[in-house]
């Protein structure tokens, strides 16, 4: 679970109800007592009930959850994924965020699940990016995670990647990997080294320096794909990244490589539907 989870939840909070919820508040009894259901109203895979506990303790520790399915688990229309019993006014007001991040994070894991489906059979896995929402980041990847995929790097902290921009301001791929191999080594950082080629002399290029974990294939051809992993000959871990579709995602992984770093994960996600409704 995330860290600074319940710095989070206080200022998705405040962010959400300021200095309250008026509606709530003037038609709801304090000391009104109820019971809402989280029901599912679209095929998919549940993530993000763990969170949501965190949400509903935060706010009101006397409410009270009874949970039917967990995370990571397929969920198909009309499952009921948790009942919560307690006072009306802190259902009401825990409801949209709860929703939010349930919903999101939803959506991430099955279409991640819909990723890793496609890639079964092969050896490829599926990674994430930082393609994230901000400060949402870790939610999205542990998302990715319960739908099956892999996380990339969570930061800029974790791994050093060298962009083509990086290779370009450093002077060359000889110039951008020593300094990273050095820079490592100076400040005592057990990083991994990815570097990002874009054409098969800068793969012999990353080749002839060595020093590297992982070689992105940018914007290669499946055709072009297919030659790099055979050129790379298993020295390296290969990713493919760039312009890869779904329909296109099979054909990459059938050439061999070991990762296909995909930003749609949760880019452009489709929240997973679902709703809290009162039980009467």
């Amino acid at each position: 679970m995330i860290d600074n989870l319940d710095e989070l939840i206080k200022l998705w909070f405040a962010e959400d109800i300021g200095d309250g919820d008026h509606t709530t508040l003037s038609c709801i009894p304090a000391d009104a007592i109820g019971k809402s259901q989280l029901i599912i109203k679209e095929n998919g895979v549940l993530a993000g009930v763990e969170v949501a506990k965190r949400v509903f303790q935060a706010f009101d520790p006397s409410l009270h959850m009874t949970q039917f399915l967990h995370d990571g688990d397929q969920v198909k229309v009309g499952d009921i994924v948790f009942v919560v019993e307690g006072r009306i006014q802190s259902l009401l007001q825990t409801e949209r965020l709860m929703l939010n991040i349930m919903q999101r994070m939803s959506g991430v894991a099955t279409r991640t699940a819909q990723y890793v489906k496609m890639l079964e059979g092969t050896k490829t896995r599926v990674l994430d990016t930082r393609k994230t929402t901000p400060g949402l980041r870790l939610l999205e990847k542990e998302a990715v995670k319960l739908g099956g995929g892999c996380n990339h790097r969570i930061g800029l902290y974790d791994m050093i990647l060298l962009k083509d921009n990086h290779v370009d301001f450093a002077g060359g791929i000889d110039k951008a990997i020593n300094r990273a191999k050095d820079y490592c080594k100076a400040k005592g950082k057990d990083l991994k080294i990815e570097i990002e080629v874009r054409n098969f002399d800068e793969i012999r290029q990353v080749m002839a320096v060595g020093g590297v974990d992982r070689i992105m294939l940018d914007n290669f051809s499946p055709v072009d794909t297919k030659k790099a992993v055979e050129l790379i000959g298993g020295k390296y871990e290969t990713e493919s990244s760039g312009g890869i579709t779904f329909d296109t995602l099979r054909e990459y992984a059938e050439c061999g490589v070991d990762f296909i770093s995909v930003g749609a994960l949760t880019h452009s996600v489709k929240s997973l539907d679902m709703s809290f409704k009162a039980v009467k």
